[in-house]
């Protein structure tokens, strides 16, 4: 039976973490301390694997069906969600990680002890105002 909003607020926690289904692979698991998390269980390679949608309420309901419809689009075209989530994370993070403001700062690490601190200052308000 699909789940409502109505019905996710008001699950309550038990003494055993468990899980209330939506259809299609997505569930919530409930745990204990009362926080809920959004889950998706597919087959890939002939293995069952799980993949983490999110936390309630901070992904809601209607969230959590999207990334579900969105996962289930990938397996129809034979890529793992998991790893295509995995690979978008590490993008993120090398993109943020090359990001001029990240190479500024170890730049001016490097330099800095070579200089006076108000040459440092300066240099530095150069590179944030411009």
């Amino acid at each position: 039976m699909a789940l409502t909003d109505t019905k996710v607020r008001s699950i309550k926690s038990r003494e055993k973490s468990y899980k209330i289904d939506d259809g299609r692979g997505l569930f919530l698991g409930v745990n204990p301390t009362g926080s809920k998390y959004w889950r998706l269980k597919y087959h890939f390679g002939d293995k069952e694997k799980l993949l983490s949608l999110g936390i309630y309420p901070d992904v809601t309901l209607a969230d959590a069906r999207r990334k579900r419809d969105d996962a289930r689009k990938l397996l129809a075209d034979d890529i793992d969600p998991g790893l295509a989530k995995q690979l978008k994370k590490r993008v993120k993070k090398l993109v943020a990680e090359n990001s001029l403001e990240s190479i500024a700062r170890e730049w001016h690490i490097r330099f800095a002890s070579k200089w006076t601190p108000e040459h440092g200052a300066r240099t530095w308000q150069i590179w944030i105002f411009n």
